[in-house]
């Protein structure tokens, strides 16, 4: 293979990997998508941070420096953020990671909430109209591009608002705390310059930083499938050198009981078939070790096929795998064809295997698609989830992370941590969506076996253009194409 063929093959293995690692990395412009990148806990916990401290700017301001604060307007602005961080807390899993959508909403909303403090309590002329910076900074660090402009756009939006429009500050005596214009002039365009400024360099910074850690780990997919076509092209090798001379041993014997039948045109067409067959064995492995292939079966798979993959080391540790099919289709062809990804194979095996790891008999698999969404259903005869840790589930090392007095029951949750960790990252990077729950409730904490009463993690994917399906090519699942 010369040197260009061979560059050509290495690229072509980096696309296949960096498809697999994320089918959707790239967006138009060649930028990196960010996925759920935002913990919402994150979030919560700075607002918690901003809301005691624009208490204690207040109380300062009130009683150190007698100013006079309108009161009731300011509460109504802290209260607001206080609802927002219960709703928060109440409405999503305490280990939720946000969305594009939803992490841009809760910036926009600090943005004006800030906003709308500083208007109450001298506008420009308030020092901590700086703040106003921080959301756009969080933008720029952990989502996209267009996301960051919209965050940018409406805080200097907010910040011209406040220069011309705003409560004074003044003392107990009236005198209002004013500064020049000029002043307030040059605190606008510091402020503009600084939201501009920290919002392109956090951004660049940020998204170099995901793209080398992308690109590295494509890298690393691409070597090692390389490694084992290697692997697998030096097997062939030594098989096709083993099996030359028997093959040839063939071939002559062949040759020659055709050139001894002449009269027996039965035989001799049988002798001459098995001379064919041996030239198509000895092609087909002269070509395998050749090349190596690249099998579509490698590519994309049935549904139920890729589950049975996924579950099939666990087949044999005592419990009993059940795999049926829920669909309500009644065309059997519309069984989806989905991407054979490593990451949808190594999460669902994590996801069974911590299953087969807590199922007192069975654990089932049910499967299930309609014309949205593909949806499978994991479910044993434990104990379930207890519901300390449910809320936790998808973690990485949420043992740490329990209170002092559930320290006697640590033996019942030993291995829930990093590996549903990585199912669900994994899983999520293709676009499924995991949810958690107990086949009983309330929670008893005893297992039922032959019943579907212990834990259920349940994975849905939307059928969407793009998802993780693949159209079967015409003639089944397509020719092997060597790699030349």
């Amino acid at each position: 293979m010369t040197q260009p063929k061979k560059q050509q093959a290495m690229d072509h293995m980096i696309e296949n990997s960096s498809g697999l690692l994320n089918h959707r990395m790239f967006n138009g412009d060649g930028e990196i998508l960010p996925g759920r990148w935002v913990r919402l806990r994150t979030l919560v916990v700075l607002r918690w941070a901003a809301i005691f401290g624009q208490i204690a700017a207040i109380v300062v301001s009130i009683y150190a420096f007698s100013l006079q604060i309108p009161l009731g307007l300011t509460a109504v602005a802290i209260g607001l953020a206080v609802i927002a961080n219960l709703v928060s807390l109440a409405v999503f899993p305490k280990n939720a990671r946000l969305n594009e959508r939803d992490a841009t909403g809760m910036l926009l909303f600090d943005t004006l909430q800030l906003a709308f403090m500083v208007f109450l309590t001298g506008g420009l002329h308030n020092p901590f109209m700086v703040l106003i910076v921080a959301p756009v900074t969080v933008a720029a660090t952990a989502l996209s591009t267009r996301a960051t402009v919209i965050v940018g756009s409406v805080a200097i939006a907010a910040t011209t608002a406040v220069a011309d429009f705003n409560i004074p500050l003044q003392t107990r005596d009236g005198v209002q705390m004013l500064m020049p214009d000029l002043f307030v002039f040059g605190i606008w365009v510091a402020v503009v310059t600084s939201i501009g400024f920290v919002g392109l360099y956090t951004r660049r910074i940020s998204s170099e930083m995901r793209s080398m850690s992308e690109a590295l780990l494509a890298t690393q997919m691409a070597l090692s499938r390389e490694q084992k076509l290697t692997d697998l092209g030096g097997v062939v090798a030594a098989a096709a050198h083993e099996l030359g001379t028997p093959l040839a041993t063939i071939k002559l014997a062949a040759s020659e009981l055709v050139d001894e039948l002449g009269d027996k045109q039965d035989l001799r067409d049988d002798a001459a078939l098995i001379g064919q067959q041996a030239d198509r064995c000895r092609d087909i492995l002269q070509s395998m070790g050749r090349a190596g292939k690249d099998d579509m079966l490698m590519k994309s798979v049935p549904l139920v096929t890729l589950v049975e993959e996924a579950a099939e080391p666990h087949a044999d540790r005592g419990k009993t795998l059940e795999i049926s099919v829920m669909s309500q289709l009644n065309d059997p062809s519309d069984e989806p064809v989905v991407a054979r990804r490593p990451e949808i194979i190594h999460g669902l095996r994590n996801l069974i295997q911590n299953a087969v790891d807590f199922a007192t008999t069975t654990v089932w698999i049910e499967i299930d698609w309609t014309e949205t969404e593909i949806k499978l259903r994991i479910i044993d005869d434990g104990r379930g989830y207890a519901p300390q840790v449910i809320g936790w589930i998808g973690d990485p090392f949420i043992r740490g992370k329990k209170p002092a007095q559930d320290k006697g029951q640590r033996r019942e949750y030993k291995g829930m941590g990093l590996g549903l960790f990585i199912a669900k990252a994994l899983l999520e990077r293709t676009g499924a969506k995991l949810s958690f729950a107990n086949g009983t409730e309330p929670y008893t904490g005893r297992p039922h076996p032959r019943e579907k009463s212990g834990a259920i993690a349940q994975v849905v994917w939307p059928r969407l253009a793009g998802g993780i399906e693949n159209k079967p090519a015409a003639g089944g699942l397509g020719d092997n194409i060597p790699f030349e």
